[in-house]
């Protein structure tokens, strides 16, 4: 996927704004945050590790949509986050009750092809 409207100055000063914030961000904020770089096309490996640390702290306060839309981003992004999908594998079985379809399914597809 790529931006529907280009504009890689921006989003990469974004990227550099938003990092060392990220503990100021709700969880819907970072999941939002990786679906729109993902979706994007726009790598910002620092930006992701930053998420992919306070998304593994804060993983329990994730809805079940935050969880599989996290995991969606890093997989589309490729970007490699072990720790991330290890605190989801651990964490996410005693909630996949209450997981739509949707949500188990992008769960599994992202789970199928992250990056070790």
């Amino acid at each position: 996927a790529t931006a529907r409207h280009p504009a890689p100055a921006l989003l990469e000063a974004i990227a550099v704004e938003a990092a060392p914030r990220l503990g100021e961000f709700n969880t819907q904020a970072l999941s939002n945050t990786a679906w729109a770089y993902a979706s994007a096309g726009h790598a910002a490996p620092r930006l992701f590790d930053a998420l992919a640390a306070e998304a593994t702290r804060r993983l329990p306060d994730f809805s079940p949509q935050g969880v599989a839309n996290i995991a969606w981003a890093f997989a589309t992004a490729r970007h490699p986050a072990r720790p991330l999908f290890d605190a989801i594998a651990r964490e996410a079985p005693a909630r996949l009750s209450s997981f739509r379809e949707q949500h188990l399914s992008n769960l599994a597809w992202s789970f199928a092809i992250a990056p070790t």
